[in-house]
């Protein structure tokens, strides 16, 4: 795929619709190399991080979007989060057996928490019940109720890569009459019907331009420039220091008294970073000198 790690944005001239596609390798095998999950918890990450990148893409302020799911039959939570400059990571946690592809049936009595964090400002969220057997539908639910934007989604993964496209219809003119508003309507329809014959294959193998053709060559269609995907995790030995902090000078040392160290590995990426009684004395003289001693990787 001559698109790999890369998401692109594009619109139809001549509809009131945008798009975007996006295909991830190298970052989605990231998520997933350094920990061993079940084959459905693979796929389903896949489509996670492909569902994050898209949906950050249509962020209009610097932040991130995290998609959240927790159940409580074989996944306890899923989640994805990917920033408005590309950066993903993603986790999982299972709590019973996998039987199922099926969302419905991973999660049992769950719920999907879409959460929109710009750098300044507030947090929103929006909580969508998994009322669908795929997450594309759980998120189509999600835009036409909370947005009422009609939304579809296409999110493949083959456990070696990762793929999807995003159409949404945009707001008509509040000044359109009746048979615009069909037509525009019909054109919504009739794009939709056209990327409905997509195949899993072709979304995970083909180039955007290749898939947009093939979907839309009797279209005008405008290919925005692409952006680079890629797997970035935020933890670091200060920000692990800052939150085992919180604990107390007092019971860190309690700890130290039986242990040579404290360790706290990072469940997105595996890092291990590891406290000795000099960096926990440190830490409450508000010493920053940590450096990377006793960070090990497991």
């Amino acid at each position: 795929m001559s698109n790999s790690d890369q998401i692109q944005r594009f619109m139809f001239e001549h509809h009131d619709i945008r798009g975007e596609l996006v295909g991830i390798d190298e970052a989605y095998q990231a998520v997933i190399k350094k920990h061993d999950y079940p084959e459905q918890v693979q796929v389903l990450l896949g489509e996670w991080i492909a569902a994050a990148s898209l949906l950050s893409e249509i962020l209009k302020f610097d932040g991130s979007v995290i998609l959240q799911a927790r159940g409580d039959a074989g996944i306890g939570i899923l989640m994805a989060e990917c920033t408005h400059d590309q950066k993903i990571r993603a986790i999982a946690q299972t709590s019973g057996e996998i039987k199922s592809d099926k969302i419905q049936e991973l999660f049992g009595n769950g719920h999907l928490v879409i959460t929109i964090s710009p750098t300044k400002g507030n947090r929103y969220q929006g909580v969508v019940p998994l009322d669908s057997d795929t997450l594309a539908g759980c998120l189509e639910h999600y835009f036409l109720q909370s947005e009422q934007l009609p939304t579809k989604l296409w999110l493949n993964c083959d456990k070696t890569s990762a793929a999807g496209l995003f159409l949404q219809k945009l707001p008509t003119e509040a000044n359109a009459t009746k048979e615009q508003q069909q037509e525009s309507d019909n054109q919504w329809e009739h794009v939709v019907a056209l990327a409905d014959t997509i195949q899993s294959d072709e979304l995970l193998s083909l180039d955007n331009e290749t898939i947009l053709h093939r979907l839309y060559h009797e279209e005008e269609v405008r290919l925005f420039e692409s952006q680079d995907v890629e797997f970035h995790c935020t933890c670091s030995k200060k920000r692990t220091a800052d939150s085992i902090k919180t604990v107390g000078q007092s019971e860190l040392l309690d700890i130290l008294a039986i242990e040579p160290s404290i360790k706290v590995t990072c469940q997105f990426c595996n890092e291990t970073y590891s406290f000795d009684k000099v960096d926990v004395r440190a830490l409450f003289e508000n010493t920053t000198n940590l450096g990377n001693k006793g960070k090990s990787v497991h």
